[in-house]
């Protein structure tokens, strides 16, 4: 069942948009130092488990399957659960167990100010825990604009773990919040995850100021080029750019 984390009550008009927000190098740097200290992180979980209990799995042999995974199911932490039984929860707790993660945040300001100009709902949907999540939201000063927080423990359909770019879950969460998909945005900075929302119905927003070529997370390859793709409606440097292509989206 999906579960709402930061929930207050939003006066909008039945017509207006719903943004779905993308959290990391959407609205903060997060290949500046955490994305890098979590694939750290994750590297070691994994040369753990396909290890043979003594002795951890290989550089070679972790990338491989990290990268497999990925392909595959869209999220390296499905491939894990479903190969070799981890627990979703102890990876995440350990993969985003960072020391002076605080420090390691890199934003820019006045986005709690942006936030407020957009019309209508906005709900954080990020395929990161919701711990870690709360802690960057609320160090950025924008928690409290958003409407509902969806973290990756919330992204259950059918008892089953479904993260971004998953169709089903993009499907629950506009049930969950009684809009069709006309007027759902989603800002993302991962192209396959907004190509599902296109093919959905959803408008899409793609923010390209903190991606990097060999970027550290898999899921946030981008291309050598930025090109808008067609399923892309808005491509954008920054979040601070959408007042401005409001027209673009209606």
């Amino acid at each position: 069942m999906l579960t709402f984390a930061i929930s207050r009550d939003v006066n909008i008009k039945p017509s207006a948009p719903v943004w779905l927000f993308d959290l990391d190098n959407t609205l903060h740097n997060a290949s500046h130092a955490i994305f890098p200290a979590i694939m750290a992180n994750m590297n070691t979980y994994i040369a753990r488990v396909l290890g043979d209990g003594i002795t951890p799995a290989d550089t070679e042999a972790v990338n491989a399957a990290r990268t497999l995974y990925w392909k595959r199911y869209g999220a390296t932490l499905l491939g894990l659960m479903r190969h070799h039984n981890v627990s979703a929860a102890h990876f995440l707790r350990e993969t985003h167990d960072m020391d002076g993660l605080l420090s390691m945040i890199r934003h820019e300001k006045g986005l709690g100010h942006l936030l407020r100009r957009l019309p209508g709902r906005k709900i954080l949907l990020t395929n990161a825990p919701h711990r870690y999540s709360t802690m960057v939201l609320r160090h950025m000063g924008i928690h409290r604009q958003f409407a509902h927080h969806i973290a990756i423990e919330s992204m259950r359909v059918h008892r089953q773990l479904r993260p971004k770019p998953s169709k089903l879950l993009l499907r629950k969460v506009m049930r969950h919040q009684r809009v069709p998909a006309r007027r759902c945005i989603l800002v993302e900075d991962t192209l396959a995850n907004l190509r599902t929302a296109h093919a959905l119905g959803m408008r899409t927003v793609w923010v390209t100021q903190y991606l990097k070529v060999g970027d550290p997370i898999g899921a946030a390859h981008p291309p050598k080029r930025l090109t808008r793709p067609g399923w892309v409606d808005v491509k954008v440097k920054s979040v601070r750019n959408l007042p401005a292509r409001l027209a673009r989206l209606r």
